[in-house]
């Protein structure tokens, strides 16, 4: 079972990339494989709504990122979505992520179907909700099972390395890495064969 992370933010290995570890950590104690994709290190443009991936799996635009990522996503057990918080939201590289899978799994249906996916976000102090939603909303759009923990799944903090302070949301970041490693190992066992 392989589970990839993907961090939304510019800042590469900053607080979001820590929750996302957080959660791998108690995936990978489970016997989960995890795998970091950090969006800093790639340009992800937006979709051009052009439609043309249908029945292709993929964008056929390759001059970027996206497509590498979208692979892996299509080849992942499960997914988690990470972004800091930028006026209110995800972020751009985020979003840019966000519409282009999601026009790709419109035009290819069940691409992500039965994934186990969850989503997190760095927050300074407002927004985290609405980041939170936007991630939960693609997934639940492209039939993946979402995964929750005891709160939301937000972590409090400025600077890299603030998160780590937020005991609440740090114990929420491992609870959320238990249940999504419960999940996919009574996912395996109850699947056709």
């Amino acid at each position: 079972m392989k589970v990839i992370g993907i961090n939304g933010s510019s800042r590469k290995d900053g607080n979001t990339a820590i929750i996302i570890n957080a959660v791998f950590e108690e995936l990978n104690k489970a016997g989960v494989d995890t795998e970091l994709i950090q969006l800093a290190d790639m340009d992800i443009q937006p979709c051009r709504a052009c439609f043309a991936c249908k029945g292709k799996g993929n964008c056929v635009f390759k001059g970027d990122g996206f497509c590498q990522v979208f692979s892996r996503m299509v080849e992942a057990d499960g997914i988690i979505l990470g972004s800091p918080v930028y006026s209110a939201d995800v972020s751009s590289k985020m979003k840019a992520l966000l519409d282009r899978g999601g026009v790709v799994v419109a035009a290819n249906p069940g691409l992500l179907k039965h994934k186990i996916g969850a989503s997190v976000a760095a927050v300074r102090r407002a927004g985290g909700m609405t980041a939170v939603d936007t991630m939960n909303h693609f997934m639940l759009n492209k039939e993946m099972i979402v995964v929750g923990s005891t709160y939301w799944n937000m972590v409090y903090g400025k600077d890299i390395g603030d998160v780590l302070k937020d005991d609440e949301g740090m114990a929420n970041m491992r609870n959320l890495g238990q249940n999504m490693a419960w999940i996919l190992k009574n996912q395996q066992l109850t699947s056709p064969k």
